[in-house]
């Protein structure tokens, strides 16, 4: 699954455009690189988010087409 979209998927970030516009901007890292919106996202890789001052990061558990709001949290753990 791309990137842009897995971050929409898991509510990591509301909109598809904004997760564009973040990974454009480089506040996105897959494994600690710098990623584009389409890069494939898997099991196991680690994405941090960079929100001004604020620092996400998380593991990939699952890659989900579609999730329901409330199983969102399931694709993914805090780091």
């Amino acid at each position: 699954m791309r990137l842009d979209k897995y971050l929409k998927v898991s509510r990591l970030i509301k909109r598809r455009t904004v997760a564009n516009e973040a990974c454009d901007a480089g506040r996105v890292l897959v494994n600690e690189k710098p990623a584009k919106a389409s890069l494939s996202v898997k099991a196991g890789d680690i994405i941090e988010i960079r929100f001004g001052n604020r620092n996400v990061k998380v593991e990939v558990l699952d890659v989900s087409e579609t999730v329901k709001k409330e199983e969102a949290k399931e694709l993914y753990r805090y780091l």
